[in-house]
Order: C-alpha cells, then sequence, then structure tokens
C-alpha cells in the first residue's frame, strides 16, 4: 500500500486534474491513485497517516458536495497521528471575499480531530480582499486558481510538494 493518500473533491473535474498532476510525480508504492471524497470512506482516510487533500471552492466560499459527505462520515473520528497537506481551487476575482475558503474549512475539520496541518503557502501573486483558508498573513496550503492563473499552477505545485516533501518523507520535485 502506498505511504501518502491522495483525496480530492470537485465539481468540475479541475481540482481532480491537480490531483493526477501531483500523483504523477510520485509512483504507486509512495503516492495512492487519486481518490474522489464522494467514494471515499473513514477507513480509507484512516489507512494513511500522510495524506494530501484537495478541494475547489463552490458558489460563495463553499465546500463541494463530496467533501461534505466525507467529513460526515468522520465527524466523531479522532485523527491524531495523520499529518495532512491541502490545496485549494478558487477564483481570486470573481469570488474575492471568499478565495479558497473551503481550503480552510477541510483544513480546520482536520486539525480540529487532531491532524497536523502542514505546507501553508505565502498570499504573495494573488489579488484577493479575503479568505478562510489565511492564518497569519499566509494560506493554510496551497491556493490554486485554474480560472486566472493557470501558467502559475506547475510552478507553484511543484515548489508547494518541495516544501511538503521533508514533512512526507519525499524527495524533492524537479
Amino acid at each position: 500500500m502506498a505511504r501518502i493518500g491522495l483525496f480530492y473533491g470537485s465539481d468540475t473535474g479541475t481540482t481532480q486534474k491537480v490531483a493526477k498532476t501531483i500523483k504523477g510525480f510520485f509512483d504507486d508504492e509512495t503516492m495512492s491513485a487519486p481518490v474522489d471524497a464522494m467514494k471515499a470512506s473513514a477507513k480509507d482516510i484512516l489507512a494513511y497517516d500522510h495524506l494530501i487533500l484537495g478541494t475547489p471552492t463552490v458558489g460563495i466560499g463553499e465546500l463541494p458536495a463530496d467533501w461534505e459527505a466525507l467529513m460526515e462520515k468522520l465527524v466523531s473520528t479522532d485523527l491524531s497521528g495523520k499529518t495532512v497537506a491541502v490545496f485549494g481551487l478558487g477564483d481570486q476575482f470573481c469570488y474575492a471575499d471568499s478565495y479558497a475558503d473551503a481550503m480552510g474549512e477541510l483544513a480546520d475539520f482536520f486539525a480540529e480531530r487532531g491532524a497536523r496541518v502542514v505546507g501553508d503557502w505565502p498570499t504573495d501573486g494573488y489579488e484577493h480582499a479575503a479568505s478562510l483558508a489565511v492564518r497569519n498573513g499566509r494560506f493554510i496550503g496551497l491556493a490554486l486558481d485554474e480560472d486566472n492563473q493557470p501558467e502559475q499552477t506547475p510552478d507553484r505545485l511543484k515548489a508547494w510538494l518541495n516544501l511538503i516533501a521533508p514533512e512526507f518523507g519525499l524527495d524533492p520535485v524537479h
């Protein structure tokens, strides 16, 4: 079994695409194939000590239904000992007041159940007004805007994976 579980929620397929890109950097012993949160169970999450979780922000700052469904299954689960890194997609111009909010909600949910969240990311280079995913001037995970800054995704993704590599026992990504 892989050492790292990769789970995503997606409403348009864009977060799934990013999850597949992440998986492309790693072999099957290192990372699981991307798992849709709608199809996942609490047992699937508990099988891994290291998790990478991806979510879009839908509507005005909301989690997609697939994450909400999985979180219901995990509401009373102890996630102590888990190391979690999150990435979130959003549109920083159309939803400037709620950019990547779902990423913040997802990270908070796991942290409230004992998981250690790693991989905070600078807010430099983004043009949003507010986000529930910003803590101490930094995003709680990697924020991506495939609508307005898709050309920045490859470099941001590699840099973020290298940032979390020590926490996950990963070799650097090139």
